[in-house]
């Protein structure tokens, strides 16, 4: 099968009110909100630990990588606890989404790239956007967007 049509099946989520997604295979569980543990002199990317299901694990803000302002708690609000690789180790973290939408398919044919101009969202952290519904939804790059912050 040509690489360029095979599917990828993504789970959306709000933040800001725009639809983004990640690829399903990285999504550990979602969960009710957590207590956040701050840790002192962290990256405010980073800021604090969550304790999930015994195993501490990173919270990480999204929001802050994609230059939002910070959100409050909201009925909907969810953490997705992802499955990573980051700086060769598999590794459990947390993120905060305003909701959670579906779990969706999209052809990697679909995805249009990224205009330079009128995105409000560091454009390296996306790997492209597609439409659905007469939305877009914002497809991340999740090496990028998920990586530490270079000291």
């Amino acid at each position: 099968m040509d690489e360029t049509a095979a599917l990828q099946t993504a789970l959306t989520f709000s933040l800001d009110g725009e639809r983004f997604a990640i690829p399903v295979a990285h999504v550990n569980e979602i969960i009710d909100p957590l207590p956040i543990t701050r840790a002192p002199n962290a990256d405010p990317f980073a800021p604090g630990l969550v304790n999930v299901r015994g195993a501490i694990a990173p919270f990480v803000d999204l929001r802050r990588r994609l230059g939002m302002a910070p959100a409050d708690l909201g009925e909907t609000s969810r953490v997705l606890v992802l499955d990573l690789v980051i700086d060769g180790e598999p590794t459990k973290v947390a993120m905060l989404a305003d909701d959670v939408d579906e779990i969706t398919d999209a052809a990697a044919s679909d995805l249009e790239a990224v205009p330079e101009l009128g995105v409000r969202w560091p454009t390296h952290l996306i790997r492209g956007v597609a439409r659905q519904d007469d939305a877009l939804i914002i497809l991340l790059d999740v090496d990028a967007a998920f990586a530490p912050t270079p000291s």
